[in-house]
C-alpha cells in the first residue's frame, strides 16, 4: 500500500469527485464525456461508437438518449421536482413531455421508495417508452392536491452506443481481462468507484517491468455494453482470456466481496481465492446464483468466459445502493486504495504463476549457496526458513504459484522471493506447462 497517505486513492477520489454531477446513461453524451475524461488519464484508450438499432446476439442497440431538462412545477410556479438539483430525479431514459395534469395522473409517473424515505432512487425504462420522475418518499407525501406542470425536454433518437478499450500487450497473447461500466448518474459506490479504479489499474499494468501476460480493458454500459462488445470480439476473447475480472461497488470501507465464475474454477477464481484469503480473510463469499452484473453476461452459455466479480459492498445488498444516498461520502481515498492494491496484488501473481520445479534430486545442499544458517540453533528456524523448506519439498512442477501457496499454506507474497532466490542460485526451473 501507499506509504504516503494513499496516493493512488486520493487521485481515485477526486476523478470521481470531478465526474459525479454528470449525468450517465446507457447512451449519450454523459458516457461519452465521462470515456473522454478517462481517455485522458489513459491516452491509449480507444473510444468505439456502435450505432442503434446493429444486432448485438439477441439483442439490438438502442436509441440514444437525450436529457436536457425536466422539472415539475405546482400551481405557484414551485418547482417541486427538478432535474437541475439531482440527475436521479428523472426516470432514466423518459420520453419528452410538456402538459399539465392533476395529482392523480401525477402520481402514475413518480416513483419513491417508502422503505428510504429520504433517499431518491435510481429507476430507468430503457426498453419501454415512457416518463417519470423519482423524488423521496417523505417529500411525495407532502404533494398537495391540484394541478401540475411536468416538463421533460429530452429525446430518443438513432445515434449510438458508446464504449472504451484498451489493450495492453506482453510477451504472450495470453491475457488478463477487466471490465467495469460507468452508465450511472450520481452515485458514487455504483458506478464510478470500478471506473476510477480500473483506471488507476490501467496505468499500473502499464508501469510494470518485464509484462508477461497481456491485458484487455473495457469501460462499458452496464449488460447492453458487454453484450455489445462480446458481440464484437468473443472470438478473441475465449481464445486469449486466461482470466478476468469485473469490477463493481469498489469504493467502500467495507468488507471485500468475491463472486465465483459460473462453475468456480478458473484461473480467475483460483488467484482471487489466494489473495483475498491471504490478505482480506473477512472477506465475503457470494455464489454465481447472485449475480446481477456483466459476469453474468460473460459467463452465459456460448460466451463461459472466465470471469468473476470482484467487488467491496455488492450491488443490491448495501442499504444506499441505487439512491441519491450513494453519494461521495460512501466512498473514500482509503476504501478505493484498498481495492486498487487488491487487484495489483492479483496482477503481480499472475505474472509470477508458473509451474517451478526443483532441479536435484534430493534436498539441494543450500549452506554453500548462502540459504541456510550456518549455526544450528533453534531460534535460526523462522517461519520464513519453514516456508522456504515447504517450497522445496512441493515446487516439483506440477503446481504452479497459486496451487504451491494454497497446498503449503503460504502467502504468494512469501513464496515469491523465495523462488527468485531458488532461480538465481540456479536450483530452479519453471515452465509455462506443469510437467507429465
Amino acid at each position: 500500500m501507499a506509504e504516503n497517505g494513499f496516493a493512488e486513492g486520493r487521485k481515485m477520489y477526486d476523478l470521481a469527485a470531478e465526474m459525479f454531477p454528470w449525468c450517465r446513461s446507457i447512451t449519450g453524451e454523459g458516457i461519452r464525456k465521462t470515456l473522454r475524461r478517462i481517455q485522458q488519464e489513459i491516452p491509449e484508450m480507444t473510444i468505439h461508437e456502435v450505432p442503434t438499432g446493429t444486432k448485438v446476439f439477441d439483442w439490438n442497440v438502442p436509441k440514444e438518449w437525450e436529457i436536457n431538462e425536466a422539472w415539475v412545477e405546482d400551481e405557484d410556479g414551485n418547482r417541486v421536482i427538478d432535474f437541475a438539483d439531482c440527475n436521479l430525479h428523472i426516470l432514466g431514459y423518459s420520453i419528452p413531455v410538456d402538459k399539465v395534469v392533476s395529482l392523480d395522473e401525477l402520481q402514475e409517473h413518480l416513483y419513491s421508495s417508502p422503505e428510504q424515505p429520504d433517499y431518491i432512487p435510481y429507476v430507468t425504462s430503457y426498453y419501454k417508452e415512457r416518463w417519470g420522475f423519482c423524488m423521496a418518499d417523505s417529500k411525495r407525501k407532502q404533494l398537495k392536491s391540484g394541478n401540475y406542470h411536468v416538463h421533460i425536454d429530452s429525446r430518443l433518437f438513432d445515434g449510438s452506443l458508446t464504449y472504451g478499450e484498451v489493450l495492453i500487450p506482453g510477451e504472450t497473447e495470453d491475457e488478463v481481462f477487466f471490465s467495469t461500466y460507468c452508465c450511472h448518474p450520481s452515485m458514487a459506490n455504483n458506478e464510478l468507484s470500478g471506473p476510477v479504479v480500473v483506471t488507476e489499474v490501467v496505468n499500473y499494468i502499464k508501469s510494470f517491468k518485464n509484462r508477461r501476460l497481456s491485458y484487455r480493458i473495457v469501460f462499458i454500459p452496464e449488460t447492453i455494453g458487454s453484450i455489445t462488445y462480446m458481440s464484437k470480439n468473443l472470438p478473441e476473447m475465449k481464445k486469449h482470456i486466461i482470466a478476468g475480472f469485473n469490477i463493481s461497488c469498489v469504493g467502500d470501507d467495507r468488507e471485500y466481496g468475491f463472486m465465483p465464475s459460473k462453475e468456480g474454477d478458473t484461473l480467475a477464481d483460483r488467484v482471487a481465492i489466494n489473495i483475498l484469503g491471504s490478505e482480506h480473510p473477512e472477506y465475503r463469499t457470494y455464489t454465481f446464483h447472485d449475480r446481477g452484473s456483466d459476469e453474468r453476461e460473460y459467463c452465459s452459455v456460448g460466451a463461459d468466459l472466465p470471469v468473476v466479480l470482484l467487488t467491496r459492498s455488492k450491488y443490491n445488498e448495501y442499504p444506499e445502493y441505487h439512491t441519491s444516498a450513494d453519494d461521495m461520502s460512501l466512498i473514500s481515498p482509503k476504501g478505493l486504495q484498498g481495492t486498487y492494491d487488491l487487484i495489483t496484488d492479483i496482477i503481480k501473481t499472475l505474472e509470477f504463476n508458473r509451474y517451478y520445479r526443483i532441479n536435484t534430486i534430493g534436498e539441494p545442499q543450500l549452506g554453500k549457496r548462502g540459504l541456510y544458517p550456518d549455526l544450528s540453533r533453534k531460534d535460526a528456524y523462522t517461519d520464513a526458513f519453514w516456508a522456504m523448506k515447504d517450497v522445496l519439498a512441493y515446487s516439483d512442477g506440477k503446481r504452479d504459484l497459486i496451487g504451491l501457496s494454497d497446498k503449503i499454506g503460504a502467502p504468494v507474497k512469501t513464496i515469491m522471493p523465495i523462488i527468485e532466490k531458488m532461480i538465481k542460485a540456479g536450483l530452479m526451473d519453471v515452465s509455462n506447462e506443469p510437467v507429465r
